[in-house]
């Protein structure tokens, strides 16, 4: 009969309480977050991994491996797989504690990542085009050289290390504390967090956070095993993990008490939320934690309760933040998007835009609704179909618009939860046109103010039609219009003396090239 030998279970407490994290990271502040807490009508607080030297928490699981292997595992040196916040938590302590360390990373890891690592001494590899390649590189390397494998995730170590988070929040407040939101990945995080706190205060709920699209360990969970997704999202490339780890499971699925999935515009909300009450930009996976608090209070409706989000990670790619302000508004459903068809006749135009100053409001908000986006061009000799952009103030709010544009006579289609519109086609409305003769076109700016818009085409002439339109409000002082106008050519005079009494600053790029070749028809 063969006996198995039984594998005595961890004391994570024990090694929560004697992680050696200090020499490389710092106590990040537990803060409130006052904007956020005043509107959702709960205390959120906000523990600020994101303040650490490398910009995330990952540092710890990593240092704390590290500082406990033996001077000569040192000295032979490490190797991890990472492409982003893990290489550089190991790079960091490798030079802290003298030892080699090589960082295999994927060959599509941006420059600005590679040249991080390299600056915290780090000797950057890169293999293959994903994670799972890299990783299958550093483990034979590991075996080949002598290299001591610093896993991202799936480490006792690692998770005590990430574990000291939760010690550190639960010191700093030791009042009511509801729930703690923790961003899942491979899982150390959350195995670390909920190791600590179900063995201090088990009272205190433990929600796990994935991505909508990077589920791994909500479908482990629920299948009652380890899944290997197919694939996953790339937004939250922080917690972008098909399969979580065989440790971080067996724990997540003991003391995990709930987990919530939050979708991309939800997390650019959050990004937003963050950055309103701290003035700090996080990664996506920095603020998902906040976004699933958000869905939480929603769903059980509470009031006067206590949650913390761990804002795990500042590591944003400068050139995500446009793609991220774009789809905030849409997230908090904070604006609505529409497809408005209008009859193409002279008037029609003005007539919707002086309906929409009149829309009720459906979240109490007393403000003048504000447009944050028009596009339109003309192609139709009967209809104009026009792409909008409203402000809104509470959730729900689109649905009920687009039933009072309809009832108005602009039939309306909501897109506010339209991918395709909300991604491709609001960049995308334009055009040749066989209808716009004698065409000019007009970059404006003017101030942004309620009316200005409206005063804008109340002091057209009625013989000049509109037959291109484009506004998308950024949120400064000045809006920014372009405009194909329909002048004659007997009406040049006076369109020089209409723009002169307008006072508005404006630039005529009718002979622009972009112009020429992709709006204006070909003859």
């Amino acid at each position: 009969m063969v006996i198995k030998a039984r594998v005595p279970k961890i004391d994570y407490l024990q090694k929560i309480l004697n992680a050696k994290v200090y020499d490389v990271a710092k106590e990040s502040a537990l803060d409130i977050a006052p904007s956020l807490s005043k509107r959702l009508h709960n205390t959120v607080l906000l523990k600020r991994e994101d303040q650490q030297s490398v910009f995330s928490f990952k540092l710890r699981g990593a240092y704390n491996k590290m500082a406990h292997l033996s001077p000569a595992e040192l000295r032979k040196g490490v190797i991890c797989a990472s492409a982003g916040n893990h290489a550089q938590g190991v790079a960091l302590s490798a030079s802290k504690l003298n030892s080699r360390a090589i960082i295999v990373m994927p060959v599509t890891t941006p420059s600005l990542k590679i040249e991080a690592v390299k600056a915290l001494g780090g000797e950057v590899l890169l293999y293959g085009d994903s994670y799972s390649d890299a990783y299958s590189c550093a483990l034979s390397l590991s075996q080949s050289k002598g290299l001591t494998l610093v896993h991202p995730f799936d480490d006792p170590d690692v998770i005590a290390g990430q574990g000291t988070i939760a010690a550190e929040m639960l010191r700093q407040h030791q009042g009511p504390l509801d729930a703690i939101f923790v961003a899942i990945g491979g899982g150390g995080l959350i195995a670390g967090v909920a190791s600590y706190v179900k063995a201090v205060r088990p009272d205190v709920k433990v929600i796990g956070v994935q991505m909508n699209d990077s589920s791994a360990m909500l479908q482990s969970v629920q299948a009652g095993k380890r899944v290997m997704l197919s694939d996953v999202g790339l937004f939250s490339d922080g917690t972008a993990v098909k399969q979580v780890g065989s440790e971080t499971y067996r724990i997540a699925k003991e003391l995990v008490d709930e987990y919530i999935c939050v979708d991309t515009d939800s997390v650019c909300a959050a990004i937003k939320d963050v950055f309103i009450d701290t003035r700090s930009i996080v990664e996506p996976a920095g603020a998902m934690a906040v976004a699933a608090i958000k869905s939480y209070i929603q769903t059980h409706k509470t009031k006067g309760e206590t949650y913390a989000a761990i804002l795990c990670g500042a590591n944003m790619n400068f050139d995500r933040l446009r793609f991220v302000a774009e789809r905030a508004d849409v997230g908090e459903e904070r604006e609505a998007l529409f497809a408005v068809t209008i009859p193409e006749e002279r008037g029609s135009f003005k007539r919707l835009c002086g309906l929409i100053g009149d829309l009720p409001s459906y979240g109490g908000n007393k403000a003048p609704r504000q447009v944050t986006e028009f596009n339109y061009r003309m192609n139709d000799k009967d209809a104009a179909h026009v792409f909008l952009g409203l402000s809104t103030s509470s959730k729900g709010e689109s649905t009920k618009i687009a039933k009072a544009l309809s009832k108005s006579g602009f039939k309306a289609l909501d897109l506010t939860h339209d991918e395709l519109a909300k991604e491709h086609v609001r960049h995308m409305v334009g055009g040749p046109s066989e209808l716009a003769g004698n065409e000019r076109l007009l970059r404006f700016e003017f101030p942004e103010r309620p009316g200005a818009l409206m005063k804008f085409l109340s002091s057209l002439p009625p013989t000049w039609n509109i037959s291109l339109f484009h506004y998308r409000n950024q949120g400064a002082d000045y809006g920014r219009i372009l405009m194909g106008l329909q002048v004659p050519p007997k009406d040049k005079k006076a369109l020089g003396q209409f723009l002169h009494q307008l006072g508005y600053t404006f630039v005529d790029e009718t002979n622009n090239p972009a112009f020429q070749l992709f709006l204006k028809r070909s003859h």
